[in-house]
């Protein structure tokens, strides 16, 4: 498998109180699929996605990337966050260029650059700063910084979170044109079913207390996706009871720790 995840734990001591993270997740991503990890607030997905980043380390288990452990972060993973974590004293063009600036000439990471703004739509805004640019300008200078680095895979934190909701939607389709041009491996985390089921191939639901995974799904749709199909109604309903099962469950233990303590 090109990106395999092998049963991975992670706690946390707090005052002599071990807080159980992730238990024992275990998954497999083959080079240009397009996974989503979605779940309830609290189960971790953010967390797996950071060890895949190598900014956290697992308390045991490992994650291979191409047969090498990941042990620290490297350029072989581009991360995009939920805000854009742009420079604010560099221009758009000098954004991208940034993370490659020093292994080429520089007329070399300009012409990449731009390569890479033409991709997200944003030739005409090279020479602007990150302040005179809308929300979803700024995560798609940020998406294409990500690319402009040619990582081995894309991770996506809820890129999309502090958007409204017609900039998500044309967001979306965004994200989707780059990803089938591209056809490069992407990770990317979600609390959107609706958000899920319109990207991924396959859609990976994490539980929580303990953080785990419950369900492995393929989607296996036409694209573009539409939500007025049996299928996609079908699908959405399933992931929705999975997850509303979850929900229940914390609600329940929380109840019952107000009554007892």
């Amino acid at each position: 498998m090109f990106l395999h995840i092998d049963q991975i734990n992670k706690e946390y001591t707090n005052n002599k109180v071990i807080n159980i993270v992730l238990d024992n997740v275990s998954a497999s991503v083959d080079e240009g699929e397009f996974i989503s990890i979605l779940g309830p607030s609290g189960c971790g997905k953010s967390t797996l996605l950071s060890m895949v980043a190598g900014l956290v380390k697992p308390s045991s288990g490992t994650i291979l990337l191409d047969g090498v452990p990941i042990t620290k972060p490297g350029k072989d993973r581009g991360m995009v966050f939920q805000q854009a974590a742009l420079f604010p004293w560099l221009n758009v063009e000098e954004n991208v260029i940034f993370p490659y600036k020093k292994e080429m000439k520089k007329a070399e990471a300009v012409e990449k650059a731009r390569h890479y703004l033409q991709m997200v739509q944003l030739s005409n805004y090279g020479k602007h700063y990150p302040h005179e640019l809308s929300g979803g300008m700024q995560q798609r200078v940020a998406i294409a910084r990500a690319f402009a680095m040619d990582p081995k895979v894309l991770l996506m934190d809820e890129p999309f979170g502090a958007l409204d909701e017609q900039t998500r939607t044309r967001m979306h389709g965004e994200l989707e044109r780059i990803w089938l041009d591209t056809k490069k491996t992407v990770l990317f985390v979600t609390h959107s079913i609706s958000e899920s089921i319109k990207l991924s191939e396959r859609i990976i639901v994490m539980g929580t207390r303990p953080g785990r995974i419950i369900a492995d799904i393929p989607v296996d749709l036409p694209r573009p996706r539409r939500f007025d199909v049996p299928e996609t109604i079908e699908l959405e309903k399933r992931i929705n009871q999975l997850l509303k099962e979850e929900i229940d469950k914390v609600v329940k233990e929380e109840l019952s720790y107000a009554e007892n303590r």
